[in-house]
């Protein structure tokens, strides 16, 4: 499993990325690294740009190193750009779809909806983020589970982003129900990343 023992707001700033709403307000009021030398000049070596990148794209997802370098070792054999192929790799998660379709607020509260069983995939559960959903998959909120409060508040949009749902997504929030139309395409997936770099980090 990832850890997650660092707070979300020291991560995110050390990142450069905003990881959770509540993050966005202390990140806007401290871009920088935690630390007393957080606002210190630093030298980036090649090396440390390319992980900084990859754990970027690996805090997004909430994944553990050896998800992302499966993740990558897939992406390595598909067509087209190595890079783009990761991102929409990690997207089709299912964790990360469930909170692309505004039924969760942040990607550890999504994980946390699926490993405790509260989503289905066409009809069946499933309790694993990693669940690779493929185009046309129904995935929708567990019938006995859509009364707790915390489905009722996404039912009403309450987790909803502010932006647009992707346009690979078909939602339907009041069904507490997505279907993935088609596999996303890197320009419409919503996550912070440089990931030819990532790619470097590995082929390195």
């Amino acid at each position: 499993m990832p850890n997650q023992s660092r707070p979300k707001v020291k991560k995110s700033r050390a990142l450069g990325i905003a990881l959770t709403p509540k993050a966005v307000k202390y990140f806007e009021a401290r871009p920088y690294p935690p630390g007393e030398h957080g606002r210190g000049r630093k030298q980036n070596s090649d090396y440390k740009v390319r992980l900084l990148e990859k754990q970027r794209l690996r805090a997004q997802y909430d994944i553990s190193e050896k998800q992302m370098a499966r993740a990558y070792d897939r992406a390595r054999k598909a067509e087209g750009k190595t890079g783009e192929a990761l991102v929409v790799e990690l997207e089709r998660r299912l964790d990360a779809l469930v909170l692309r379709s505004g039924i969760a607020r942040t990607i550890y509260q999504a994980r946390q909806m699926v490993v405790h069983g509260h989503i289905e995939v066409n009809g069946g559960k499933v309790d694993k983020p990693s669940f690779r959903v493929r185009p046309d998959d129904v995935v929708m909120v567990r019938e006995r589970s859509r009364e707790k409060t915390l489905f009722q508040v996404a039912r009403e949009g309450g987790f909803a982003a502010d932006g647009e749902t992707p346009r690979y997504l078909q939602v339907n929030l009041k069904a507490l129900a997505f279907r993935l139309d088609r596999d996303p395409q890197r320009k419409e997936v919503p996550v912070i990343c440089d990931e030819q770099l990532v790619v470097e980090y590995y082929a390195r």
